[in-house]
């Protein structure tokens, strides 16, 4: 099975990375309240980043390296708030 890692922003510039076979219905779950804990009540949320297709283990230790590199997740807002300026 392959597995994409995700990262997620929403109005208020908050980010929220996470893993999933289908990145669509799980953007869909997110923003209808279904999706995880953090991101419930948060929403809409938009898809800033994926990356994939991985293996299920190779996903996970991706996503972790993501949620621990903030400059990282700071250049993802960053290239987003520039291109909504265009």
């Amino acid at each position: 099975m392959s597995w994409f890692v995700y990262v997620l922003l929403n109005g208020a510039g908050v980010a929220y990375t996470g893993i999933t076979t289908d990145l669509e219905d799980r953007l869909r779950r997110h923003n209808r309240g279904q999706g995880a804990k953090f991101t419930r009540g948060r929403g809409p949320w938009r898809l800033i980043h994926s990356e994939g297709p991985l293996e299920h283990g190779e996903a996970l230790r991706r996503e972790s390296a993501i949620k621990k590199d903030r400059a990282f997740k700071a250049g993802l807002k960053a290239a987003r708030i520039d291109r909504a300026g265009e």
